[in-house]
């Protein structure tokens, strides 16, 4: 659904009345115009370390958020990759930290290098498998207490 405008507000007949009067108009045209203006591109980090990016849709008073044309963005090393999401609706208990971007800035460093979804798994997978292999080491150093 979208609105052409302000009167285009279908509203139940106990709001008309008090609609019926100049501040009501004023009041529904103010409303319609900060809801227009909910299109800021956020970055949202979630509790699991996931970042997303999309433009705001809605939000509420719990931090649950609607997110058009979101996408993951996965960072590995020097590498990044945008997957696309989509409309994504995030639960509120999920979010760590809600920022707006700046769009005249560029979002990245020079040094990173934009991949394929395909190359940014295997990255993960390899960071993933050498931290692995990282604490089994730790653990089978443990017995030799070198302090």
């Amino acid at each position: 659904m979208s609105w052409s405008g302000p009167e285009d507000i279908f509203l139940s007949t106990s709001l008309a009345s008090y609609l019926d009067n100049f501040e009501g108009r004023k009041a529904i045209k103010e409303l319609y115009k900060a809801l227009c203006e909910i299109e800021e591109k956020l970055l949202v980090l979630l509790r699991d370390g996931r970042k997303l990016l999309g433009i705001l849709r809605s939000f509420d008073q719990f931090a649950n958020a609607v997110l058009e044309s979101a996408c993951e963005r996965v960072i590995v090393g020097d590498l990044y990759c945008d997957i696309p999401l989509g409309l994504y609706v995030i639960r509120g208990e999920n979010v760590v930290l809600i920022g707006e971007l700046d769009l005249e800035k560029e979002e990245l460093p020079a040094h990173m290098t934009r991949v394929s979804a395909a190359e940014i798994k295997r990255a993960q997978k390899a960071e993933r498998d050498a931290t692995d292999l990282k604490g089994t080491m730790r653990k089978r150093m443990e017995f030799l207490d070198l302090e």
